[in-house]
């Protein structure tokens, strides 16, 4: 993997502005978070995954693609980017979703299409199941949403909050997000990668601990997940092992509409951000279910 896409599998990506949409702020419940609003047209919300921000679409092109026909509104998670960075496990969660509903209200939106990757999709995977009105669709890229029991998983959230507290990325994630057909990264690139992490004073690795601990907080009972009805699009490579997951849910809801990205990853030269089927795929399905 080149650098920057590695670091991205690491869930720990420097964020910086990129775009030609100028920043704006407003108020989620007590977290100042950064959104940019861009293009005209139906509404598509973007959210990214963790280490993220607005410039995962940006520095893709999704976003400037988007807008030629789209109000395009996309935002830095709380947490990330330049957004509020709280360090209480309490203010992450279900709340990082519901910020997407404070920003729909604060612009006057209705309803929308919303678009999530990684950490992202598992936010709206959820989200769906809570305020189902206010979206159109629902397009799940390689995060198809956390459908385990909170308890059995909290040993797991906490070794990684830790990871990150102490080497400021998560080693164990870094090798649960490594593409299934290649190796998994070496201890040096794992080091290196900390190394980096922590020379760039715009990370705060206690705000990514904090979300960690409250990743429990998002998790769908699978009979909720199957009472949904928003039209969902789930997309992911063959080479994600976010694919096992994507295959749980259409198992669980099998309306929801799969498409696999023969060779994509996670992340990397490969990532499934960098596909060309991945926009078109997008804008076919929110165009077969307008908004109302």
């Amino acid at each position: 993997m080149n650098r920057c896409m590695l670091v991205v599998a690491a869930l720990w990506l420097a964020t910086p502005v990129a775009g030609r949409a100028q920043d704006r702020y407003f108020d989620s419940h007590g977290v100042r978070i950064r959104y940019v609003d861009q293009g005209a047209g139906e509404p598509i919300v973007l959210l990214h995954g963790v280490g993220g921000s607005v410039d995962t679409w940006t520095s893709t092109g999704i976003l400037q693609d988007l807008a030629k026909d789209h109000r395009v509104i996309a935002f830095d998670l709380r947490g990330h980017g330049k957004s509020g960075k709280p360090h209480d496990p309490r203010m992450y969660g279900r709340e990082m979703g519901l910020d997407v509903v404070r920003l729909l209200d604060h612009l006057g939106i209705s309803r929308a299409h919303v678009a999530g990757y990684s950490l992202g999709g598992m936010l709206l995977a959820q989200l769906i199941t809570l305020v189902p009105e206010r979206f159109a669709t629902a397009t799940l890229i390689a995060g198809p949403g956390l459908y385990g029991s909170p308890s059995a998983s909290a040993n797991g959230w906490e070794q990684r909050a830790r990871e990150f507290e102490t080497e400021c990325v998560s080693r164990s994630l870094i090798v649960a997000l490594a593409p299934t057909d290649g190796p998994a990264p070496s201890e040096a690139r794992i080091k290196e990668l900390s190394t980096e992490c922590f020379a760039d004073t715009t990370r705060d690795r206690f705000a990514i601990a904090a979300l960690m601990r409250s990743r429990g907080d998002n998790d769908v009972a699978p009979a909720a997940a199957a009472r949904v009805t928003v039209p969902t699009l789930g997309i992911v490579g063959t080479a994600d092992p976010m694919k096992q997951g994507m295959d749980s849910l259409v198992a669980i809801r099998p309306g929801v509409r799969l498409i696999l990205l023969d060779g994509a990853t996670h992340a990397g030269p490969r990532g499934i951000l960098t596909r060309k089927e991945l926009v078109p795929a997008l804008r076919e399905f929110v165009g077969a279910h307008p908004v109302r």
